[in-house]
Parts: structure tokens; sequence; C-alpha cells
């Protein structure tokens, strides 16, 4: 048990921290008093106060984190701003979040996401200067019989050049695109005797195991692949190129993971692949049993995944913050306190439902259900 609680809350606290310290960041950049800093939720722990006056401190439930703006109330502060003005001296105003531009409170609010983001290509790119990244032309070295791959015409020795348009720069991303994609068909582009084709794959969706043992539902197509003559290309980067193929698979991890949510919306998509903590943890621990560099990885995608849950339009995430903001760019003033409270309802909804929805899974997932 230990192997798994210990992985995870060691990624949870380095993911939440860095979001927690974007919005930290950009609040004291732009003036405003931070009061707490907290690393989860519920009765604190332990923590120490800064020169500033901000309160650091590691709370029971580990699930998350926040950080508190001077005269904070509530969530309503925005709408109040009147009241806020007349309870606070000159100097304290100077402090207070609600009463900065919309501007500013956009980029701290925004800061949290966005510090998500650059820690999964710092990550990324520290993996691709000190250890590599791979290389490896993708060849086909086995069409298995009676699978897509052979009713729509790959063939052995084919070479993958692109899969739904993205470019297969190594072997290794084959089965990452294909498992990924969302739509009926899947694009391939191949050379061939040195030409160029083009081929549609529908896909079977099977259920199997992944490489920790765990079961999932995967699409696959029917084929077995090699490296290009038999060589392996792996070479570590440097810093400019390492950055530039990092914010591209975040690119591709947050387009990846839209497209995938937006076919479970519509039906098409295996909704049982929505995890909670629980699945979480379990991944993290079996990961971490491989070494750093597959930890960090895991931590990588979590990060993003953080990053841009938070961004989701939902009231009491990051990114209903920024709706409301939009809101008031186009009213010209904040949404008045009832309206805000209805979004929030309906927000706290949303995600008690999708608390509920993704522990079912992960229960399931343990063989509970």
């Amino acid at each position: 048990m230990l192997n798994y609680i210990l992985p995870f809350l060691a990624l949870i606290l380095v993911v939440v921290f860095i979001h927690e310290y974007g919005h930290y960041y950009f609040a004291k950049k732009y003036g405003v008093k931070v009061t707490d800093f907290s690393i989860g939720f519920g009765q604190e722990l332990f923590g120490w106060n800064d020169k500033s006056g901000t309160r650091w401190k590691i709370c029971w439930i580990p699930l998350g984190g926040y950080v508190k703006f001077f005269g904070d109330r509530n969530v309503f502060s925005q709408s109040d701003q009147e009241e806020i003005i007349k309870k606070y001296t000159e100097d304290e105003r100077k402090e207070l979040f609600v009463l900065k531009p919309l501007y500013q409170r956009a980029l701290i609010v925004f800061g949290g996401p966005l510090a998500n983001f650059i820690l999964a290509v710092v990550i990324f790119s520290s993996i691709f200067m000190f250890v590599g990244k791979d290389f490896t032309p993708a060849v086909i070295d086995e069409v298995q019989k009676e699978s897509p791959a052979e009713v729509y015409g790959l063939k052995k020795d084919d070479i993958i050049l692109e899969i739904d348009n993205n470019k297969i720069k190594s072997i290794l991303e084959v089965s990452k695109i294909i498992s990924l994609s969302t739509s009926e068909f899947i694009d391939f582009k191949v050379s061939r005797l040195e030409e160029e084709v083009l081929l549609r794959v529908k896909p079977n969706l099977i259920e199997t195991e992944d490489n920790l043992g765990n079961k999932i539902k995967r699409r696959i197509v029917g084929i077995k692949l090699n490296p290009y003559n038999n060589e392996i290309n792996h070479k570590k980067l440097g810093p400019a190129t390492a950055i530039y193929h990092s914010v591209n698979e975040v690119y591709f991890v947050t387009s990846s993971t839209l497209k995938y949510l937006f076919s479970m919306l519509k039906g098409s998509g295996d909704s049982s692949q929505l995890g909670g903590p629980i699945r979480i943890a379990k991944i993290t621990g079996q990961v971490a049993e491989f070494g750093l560099i597959p930890f960090l990885n895991i931590m990588a995608y979590i990060s993003i995944s953080l990053g841009l849950i938070n961004l989701f339009p939902i009231p009491l995430l990051d990114g209903g913050h920024l709706m409301f903001y939009g809101f008031e760019k186009i009213l010209g003033r904040p949404l008045s306190q009832k309206t805000q409270e209805n979004f929030f309802r309906i927000g706290m909804f949303l995600l008690l439902f999708l608390m509920i929805f993704a522990t079912m899974n992960d229960l399931k997932d343990l063989g509970l259900f």
C-alpha cells in the first residue's frame, strides 16, 4: 500500500504546489497580499508565516490546495466592491485582489494552469536533454491476418510517416496516437517503395492490458513494428530543441485529451477510462517502481491534466473565474452575487457528478464493482 501512497503524495505535493505557486507569483507581481498558501484541505498539519504575513501550510486532505488573497471573504467578493472600499484603508485597498484591474486578476487566476504547463515543459525538456529522445522511424514488420491493417491496405515494410496528420518522429509514437484517436477511421500516410501512400483504417476496439497490467480498452489496427534498418536512433537534445519538442508534447496531450473528452460527450468515447485520485495513485505507484524517469513522465502528464481541467469554464475552477471575467469585460461590471451563486450551484453539481463518476470507475478498476 505504501508503494502506492508515497509516490502519489510526492506527485500531488509537487504538482499542486506548482499550480498554487503560479497564482502566488502573479499575485505578488501585481501587489496583491496573500494571506494563505495551502497544500491540501481541512485541518492544518503544520505551517509557518513568512515575512510578508503569508501562512504557508500543509493540511490533512492532500487532494488539492489553494491561495487565499487579502480581503477575499468568499467567492462573491468581486460583486460588492463599494462595501469593500468603505471597509479598508487606502493602503489596504492597494493589496486587495478584487480591486485590481481585470487583466491582472485574469493573469493571477490563469497563473495556476500556466504553471502546470510550464512544469510539464521543464520535465520533458530535462529528460530530452539529459536522457534523450527517440527518433527511430517506424517500419511495419508484420501485418496480422484479417486485421484492419490488412483489410485497408497497410503492408509489411511500409514506413509510417503520419497518423491523423501527426508526423511520426519515433516508433514509440505510433501506438500512443492510435490509442488516443477518436474518429471512426484513422488516416495513415506511409512511404512504400519511395512513394507516399494515403490509407484510411477502421481500428478494432479490444479489451487488453497495458504495460502495467491494468485492464484497458484500446484501439488497434493489427501491425507489429520494427526500427528502420533495425537501428535505434536515440539522442540527447540541446536546450532549444528540447523545449521545442516539449511544447509539442504538451500541445499533443492537451489536444488529444480535449478530443477524447468531446468524444465521450458524444457517446463514442469510452467513459470507463475516466479515472480519479484512486486510479492516479495506483498508476503512480506502478510507474514509480520502474524508476525516476517514468515517474517524472507521469508527473508531467498529471500536471498537464491538472492545468487543463482547471481551465474548464466551470465555476469553482480557475476557468469558471476566467469565464466571469469575460462577462465582466463584456458587461462593463461584475455579475451580480445572485447570478454568481446560481452559476456556482451548477458548478458544484457538475464537479460532484464528475467526482462520483470517476470514483465509481476507479472502484470498478479495482474489482470492487
